[in-house]
């Protein structure tokens, strides 16, 4: 199916997952996930991007870490790098050494962004061609990506997110090769909204409805784009530009503010990202 090695994606099975406490404006204590749905509703997006060539590894879940599940913000991958997250809420901080010693048990070389700077992950630091886009203000700080930009010899492109909806960068961009990308416009300032459309050749607008559904949280495996379901606009905009798209209800998830790219990290390289 595929020209080059088989992706390779981590998640972590939602064992432990739940609303246990309020970090952005989709998680309400009052409103929990329901255990049996998302767990069912987790292994059918790992089946699904499994049926497209992807090669899952797993990360085993821990007590008391709810959002574990959310793989994305555990790293930038950069090779054999992973640039742990420094998470800025509490709650979400003893990730770090979990996701620190897998990453060591695995063969790759881990760095951790200086003190008191914040980053999590994959969830605000995305490559779309030779450039890394980063989200800042609500999760990251502008620091730690100018840090990251610094330490693997790229140009950085911080873009501040405007909307507590959109707190992480993959929940209103996603690179789908080095010259194309999904985005929501409304997520960025007139500054961030520029410099995306002066970085990237072809985008791809989502609009308010299909946002608020995570249509930019998609996985691209390839040509197929892997997203959660209820976004016809946008399955219809991704055929017309020859992509074979997927859907999958991952509704319990956006109970916590995540969605199909929040539950995955790529582990050989984003397709957006020119060195995979």
């Amino acid at each position: 199916m595929m020209d080059h090695p088989q992706p390779r994606i981590l998640m972590c099975p939602p064992d432990y997952f739940g609303i246990e406490y309020e970090i952005n404006p989709w998680m309400h204590k009052e409103i929990n996930a329901d255990y049996t749905t998302a767990r069912q509703q987790w292994r059918d997006l790992k089946a699904l991007l499994e049926s497209v060539g992807a090669a899952i590894e797993l990360m085993d879940p821990v007590p008391g870490l709810p959002d574990l599940v959310f793989t994305a913000n555990a790293a930038l991958i950069w090779k054999d790098r992973a640039y742990l997250s420094r998470f800025r809420h509490g709650p979400r901080q003893g990730e770090t050494p979990v996701n620190d010693a897998w990453f060591q048990a695995n063969a790759f070389e881990t760095r951790l962004p200086p003190e008191p700077w914040n980053f999590e992950g994959a969830g605000d630091a995305l490559y779309c061609g030779e450039t890394l886009f980063g989200g800042y203000i609500v999760r990251s700080d502008a620091h730690a990506l100018q840090w990251l930009g610094k330490d693997l010899h790229c140009r950085v492109i911080p873009l501040q997110l405007v909307d507590e909806r959109y707190y992480h960068l993959d929940t209103c961009f996603c690179p789908l090769s080095p010259t194309e990308a999904l985005y929501y416009p409304a997520a960025f300032d007139a500054y961030g909204r520029s410099a995306i459309e002066n970085a990237v050749p072809t985008l791809i607008p989502v609009g308010d409805d299909e946002a608020t559904r995570f249509a930019c949280n998609a996985v691209v495996v390839g040509k197929h784009v892997v997203m959660n379901s209820g976004c016809p606009q946008l399955e219809a905009d991704l055929q017309a530009h020859g992509y074979q798209t997927h859907a999958t209800p991952l509704d319990e998830f956006l109970k916590s503010g995540g969605s199909a790219k929040c539950l995955t990290l790529r582990l050989d390289g984003e397709e957006g990202a020119v060195w995979k």
